[in-house]
């Protein structure tokens, strides 16, 4: 096929096509292609320290905890469901992404960086095309300026990357499309209005707050024009369209979200909204001339929309395009034209709609990621005419100037970047600069958990529930912690105390289940399990646990049903696989029972469970070497794990091997003295080995 499809391009007259490479770049195309490459290279050095990061903060919903990453029914819920959130086609990538290389960190991160490489590039031919000074050194600006690390560094910004690199690509094609037009007073190529549209499309499908795009359009014409005409609008109506689209999406999906924030401290009137949108446009402008202090959670101050004064900021905003717009054909041109689309960028993330993540904050570096694009081209024209202005006969001068600035962005980019490395890296940092987050507090104490540091979690949860004493978070990472612990009176008390706060919050009632499930309390585990699947309907964790209460209660079908439902949300847990397997040996099933426990080892082959259970699987079919073989496995993993022990024991038995499984029943007897079973199984082995002294 691929020889056959070799042959079929051969007799394509590339020459003949309208669509070829030629026509989008300038006769000088070997030096653009030297400064294409500088802006690639540049931006790959810059972030280096991302061969050595993994994923951090919400990274495990839209990637390493997704259901909707497994199998092609994950496929139907990113673009059929309320999954599909402001970001249907990043989601479709991560997809193609975890199929590709599962959860290994270093691939999604190349693939950001390298769109982000790609749009410094497609953002300086914009430039190109606007006729903007300066245009390669306001590409690289951007690009290596400090603030879009957030988006870069961190896996999940995908949506700014991709979105922002089909945002640059429409508008690209759309001004070529545009300048044949008005050359050949004709269609013009109709190849790049339908790619412009096209592209456009997919730039809303992967971040909804790219729908300004149809406003870029109409500010662009009207800057190569010089003035305004109403053709404009009929120009961009299909994007228009688009953009309809795409807010009803993201309204549709934020509501959905909002709806779980039940604590009134994160409602914000309408006033507050307006006053906080001013503020945040000058805290923008800020961070682009004065990139210092940059932190993944900036304090999220709320204004108090009592006082006149605090509608200053907003009044300036209005007040500043108006003065702008009123000089518009004079000096005030690229000012206004810079200005507006700063202020069009911003718009969707100002904080007029409310979105779920201004719990946290109400500003964030990844917000501007388009928006800079403005003020950094401002910036690289202005550089340029001075040097025209100042230094006519020392070219070399300004280079040198040129030069020193970008190393200057690059290095502080460079050490922004290294803070992506590991959650607690990152949540250091927040800290250090920002001692008053509770939720950097919270993400730190989760890091610290993975790495085994249980007390030192804990203390930063507490940390969090002093600063935020209404964090549910807090509340239930605090039970999550005691659980792990065996406190499960403690922990329940926690897992309250976040469902007071959230009454639907259906983690805390799948963990309160697994706590009472331990505790003996099999009906009140059954009760907590099936209200959080009330709640999340796709829950696995529910499912499973209801799966494991329901053994209890002899009710083995029924826990069959919830371990299958569970698998099909979550395919590749190892845990699921057990329990299922485990339960298809109590009905009589071993031989899918068995396929489910081979499933689960494969999966997580240092699993002591895993491995254990399928020790069980050999034992039950009569498959003593291969049992045995399983729990030695086991306890090598483990030295310390007592089913393991004493099913080896059992298992040593049954081929006659009666003083090792003593010397092992008398081991865990040393770890669990009061076990009943264990007792039994070494008086029966006693036994044993008593007849056998006196055969001899």
């Amino acid at each position: 096929m691929m020889k056959r499809f070799a042959r079929g391009m051969g007799k394509i007259d590339w020459t003949a096509t309208k669509f070829t490479l030629r026509k989008l770049l300038p006769a000088r195309s070997q030096g653009h292609g030297r400064c294409a490459v500088g802006l690639v290279v540049a931006v790959l050095v810059v972030y280096l320290p991302v061969w050595r990061a993994g994923f951090v903060w919400d990274d495990r919903f839209y990637i390493t905890s997704n259901p909707s990453l497994l199998g092609l029914s994950g496929l139907e819920r990113i673009w059929a469901s309320s999954a599909a959130d402001i970001s249907p086609l990043t989601s479709t990538v991560f997809w193609v992404e975890h199929a590709l290389w599962g959860l290994a960190p270093l691939p999604y991160h190349l693939v950001n960086v390298c769109q982000h490489a790609a749009c410094a590039v497609v953002l300086w031919r914009v430039l190109l095309a606007l006729r903007v000074p300066g245009a390669w050194l306001g590409a690289a600006l951007w690009a290596l300026h400090p603030v879009q690390v957030e988006s870069v560094a961190w896996v999940s910004e995908l949506k700014n990357t991709q979105s922002g690199l089909f945002f640059l690509l429409s508008i690209l094609f759309f001004l070529r499309w545009r300048g044949t037009k008005e050359r050949e007073g004709q269609a013009g190529e109709r190849w790049a209005y339908a790619l412009s549209v096209l592209l456009g499309g997919l730039a809303m499908a992967s971040k909804t707050s790219t729908v300004i795009l149809p406003v870029v359009l109409c500010l662009a014409a009207w800057w190569l024009e010089g003035r305004w005409r109403w053709r404009n609008v009929a120009r961009v109506a299909p994007f228009l369209v688009l953009a309809a689209a795409a807010s009803a999406l993201s309204l549709w999906t934020q509501a959905l979200a909002l709806a779980t924030l039940t604590d009134p401290q994160w409602a914000r009137s309408g006033p507050e909204r307006l006053v906080t949108a001013g503020v945040g446009v000058w805290f923008y402008v800020g961070k682009d001339l004065w990139p210092h202090p940059v932190m993944t959670l900036y304090p999220r101050c709320l204004i108090d929309a009592g006082k006149w004064s605090s509608y200053l900021p907003s009044v300036a905003v209005v007040l500043t395009l108006f003065l702008l717009w009123l000089r518009r054909d004079s000096w005030a041109r690229p000012w206004f034209f810079v200005y507006a689309y700063f202020l069009a960028a911003l718009f969707p993330v100002l904080g007029l709609f409310d979105n779920f993540i201004f719990q946290y904050s109400l500003v964030f570096d990844h917000f501007q990621y388009l928006a800079s694009m403005g003020p950094m081209a401002l910036a690289g024209a202005g550089f340029v005419r001075l040097a025209e202005l100042f230094t006519p006969p020392k070219a070399g001068l300004a280079a040198g100037l040129y030069a020193g600035l970008l190393l200057l962005f690059g290095a502080l980019s460079y050490q922004r970047a290294r803070t992506f490395e590991s959650e607690e890296t990152l949540w250091t940092d927040t800290l250090a600069k920002n001692p008053g987050s509770w939720a950097a507090h919270i993400s730190l104490g989760a890091a610290l958990l993975k790495k085994g540091q249980a007390d030192n979690a804990v203390r930063e949860y507490h940390k969090a529930l002093k600063l935020n004493p209404n964090s549910q978070l807090a509340y239930y990472n605090l039970g999550t912690v005691l659980l792990q612990e065996k406190k499960r009176g403690e922990a329940v008390a926690q897992f309250f105390h976040a469902l007071l706060i959230d009454p639907n919050y259906a983690e805390a009632y799948t963990s309160l289940g697994e706590a009472w499930l331990e505790g003996g309390n099999t009906d009140g585990a059954i009760a907590a399990e099936q209200r959080a699947l009330v709640i999340e309907p796709d829950n696995a964790d529910a499912h499973n646990n209801l799966g494991l209460a329901l053994v209890q209660k002899g009710q083995i079908p029924q826990a069959i049903s919830e371990y299958r439902k569970a698998l099909a949300i979550q395919p590749d847990s190892d845990s699921i696989e057990g329990n299922l397997g485990v339960a298809l040996f109590r009905m009589g099933q071993a031989s899918e029972g068995m396929e489910h426990l081979l499933r689960a080892a494969n999966i997580s082959p240092n699993s002591t469970d895993a491995v254990n259970n399928l020790g069980n699987g050999f034992l039950a079919t009569g498959q003593l070497d291969d049992a045995i073989a399983q729990y030695r496995k086991a306890l090598a993993l483990d030295p310390n794990f007592f089913d393991a022990r004493r099913n080896l024991a059992v298992a040593l038995l049954y081929q006659g091997k009666v003083d090792e499984a003593i010397a092992l029943l008398q081991a865990a007897l040393r770890q669990h003295p009061n076990d009943e079973s264990t007792k039994g199984i070494l008086a029966h082995a006693e036994a044993m080995a008593r007849q056998k002294a006196g055969q001899k």
